[in-house]
């Protein structure tokens, strides 16, 4: 199974550039991962709603036929890592082939965005940027396949 996270512009932060290069590296000793970064394309004069709406057009075209969708928002399920490492494991015994993650911008996610998911998942009732998202997704990834392994790293 791949896991591929879906990305809008590039990370801004150094230190959460190199968090997510760490959780990469850590994360594909247990499976397939993808990191595809999106150019986005801002117009003078657009408002929000729009920057959002092309966004979110964006991101739906680039999943690939047959990729289960994940979408974080913050309106979504929260899931313990436990869970989230069971809810790994069923996708892998269901034979998904692949699992989008996609991570709205600054403004968040559109709502065709949210709508097309196959799962909402929120990370926590607190708001973070969507840099930090990036990083908090593939620790939280990582710790699920340590579970499922049976590592020491979840404690």
């Amino acid at each position: 199974m791949i896991l591929e996270l879906l990305l809008l512009g590039k990370t801004k932060d150094t230190y959460l550039a190199h968090g997510i290069d760490e959780f990469s590296g850590r994360l594909s000793h247990y499976c397939r991962l993808s990191l595809r970064y999106l150019k986005v394309k801002k117009k003078l004069g657009r408002t929000v709603e729009a920057d959002v709406g092309e966004e979110g057009r964006l991101l739906l075209s680039q999943i690939p036929a047959g990729n289960l969708v994940v979408a974080l928002d913050s309106t979504g399920r929260q899931f313990t890592s436990e869970e989230l490492a069971r809810q790994i494991e069923t996708w892998e015994l269901r034979g998904e082939k692949g699992i989008s993650f996609l991570i709205g911008g600054p403004l968040g996610l559109s709502p065709a965005v949210v709508a097309r998911a196959d799962l909402v998942l929120s990370l926590s009732k607190m708001t973070f940027t969507h840099d930090m998202v990036r990083l908090f997704i593939l620790e939280q990834l990582y710790r699920a396949y340590t579970i499922k392994a049976g590592e020491k790293y979840h404690k």
